[in-house]
């Protein structure tokens, strides 16, 4: 089954074209790595998605339904799920109060649920340690993993993942990596735009790269890291 399908997506910012006529699907369960080359229009894409950018053309659905015009919290609510590449928690707020935050306001949760909610993800992202804390005093792998998990309170059914392994050492994406892959198992479907090749390939099902808001290349992880111009415009390697 098909959760989310862009049809000939495109948006400018004056004269530039930052996403071009993107068609995209995405089964419910799978997961999908988006790379290309910075300034490639892969965070546009994402804004897309969630509703933080308005489409200038073409169509967004989800599960189904056009959400084209749909606001961003109403796209969440509905099961789109994201972190940012900066993480964005509030600093001043616990790391619970963070994730009972999201749980009440971005998956429409009353209190109670909220509160089991938050510390099912305090569990699940190895969090719970940390859960008095102020999240403005995290480390960078913890702020990511709150990133992840903010996300997560809302209970999506498709979860964007915009380089959350960045910035990170090699044992700190290993774990992160494993945390993402229990999310897999549980039937939640991702995209994750990355740059820490390694680390997506370890989970993609498919990858889609992208080059000047426009698709390069689409297929298996090693079919398309093997593409020579992905390879001469993504890793800057001549075949």
């Amino acid at each position: 089954m098909t959760l989310l399908a862009l049809h000939g997506v495109s948006k400018s910012f004056g004269a530039l074209k930052v996403t071009d006529g993107i068609t995209l699907a995405v089964a419910e369960g799978e997961t999908l790595g988006i790379l290309g080359p910075n300034g490639a229009g892969k965070t546009t894409l994402f804004n897309l998605i969630s509703g933080d950018a308005r489409v200038d053309a073409g169509r967004v659905e989800y599960s189904g339904r056009d959400v084209t015009r749909l606001r961003p919290h109403q796209r969440c609510r509905a099961g789109i799920g994201r972190s940012y590449q900066v993480p964005q928690p509030f600093g001043n707020m616990s790391v619970f109060e963070n994730l009972v935050t999201a749980a009440c306001f971005g998956g429409q949760q009353a209190e109670r649920e909220a509160w089991q909610t938050a510390h099912e993800v305090l569990g699940q992202t190895g969090l719970a340690a940390h859960a008095n804390k102020p999240a403005g005093g995290l480390t960078l792998l913890d702020r990511k993993r709150l990133e992840l998990a903010r996300a997560l309170a809302t209970k999506p059914r498709l979860l964007l993942l915009d380089e959350i392994a960045g910035g990170l050492t090699e044992p700190e994406a290993a774990v992160l990596v494993a945390e993402l892959k229990r999310i897999k198992a549980r039937g939640v479907t991702m995209i994750w735009i990355e740059h820490v090749v390694h680390a997506l390939l370890s989970l993609a099902d498919r990858l889609f790269v992208i080059n000047f808001g426009q698709q390069l290349a689409q297929g298996a992880p090693r079919a398309v890291m093997n593409d020579p111009e992905v390879r001469r415009v993504y890793m800057g390697i001549e075949a």
